[in-house]
């Protein structure tokens, strides 16, 4: 279980899965104008919805959470305006993860 006090961030725009560590700290610097070492988790989608990876850094490191699914989707935040990134709390980070079927997606509310 995360604290209530870790900021859980969404990007916005979807990423090429093959990114790591260096390329998705850059995306939270120069994208979502985030401190990479902040502490906050940063989630990011591929750019079909059956991948995601969550970065963060634990005071000696970033560690990079990867998931995909395979008969399912994930339904992820969506943004107003020009945001770059969406905040969610930990029990909307869990629903995120688990994913949804293809037709469960066509009647689940995004998630916000």
């Amino acid at each position: 279980m995360l604290p209530s006090s870790v900021r859980i961030l969404v990007c916005t725009e979807r990423q090429d899965m093959r990114r790591s560590f260096d390329t998705l700290a850059a995306v939270v610097r120069d994208v979502m104008h985030e401190e990479p070492q902040s502490g906050s988790l940063y989630v990011f989608v591929g750019k079909r919805p059956t991948r995601v990876k969550v970065l963060w850094w634990d005071k000696t490191g970033y560690c990079l959470l990867t998931k995909r699914l395979h008969r399912a989707l994930f339904v992820v935040p969506e943004a107003t305006d020009k945001e770059t990134s969406v905040r969610i709390d930990a029990a909307a980070l869990a629903q995120l993860l688990l994913g949804v079927t293809r037709d469960e997606k066509k009647r689940v509310p995004r998630l916000h």
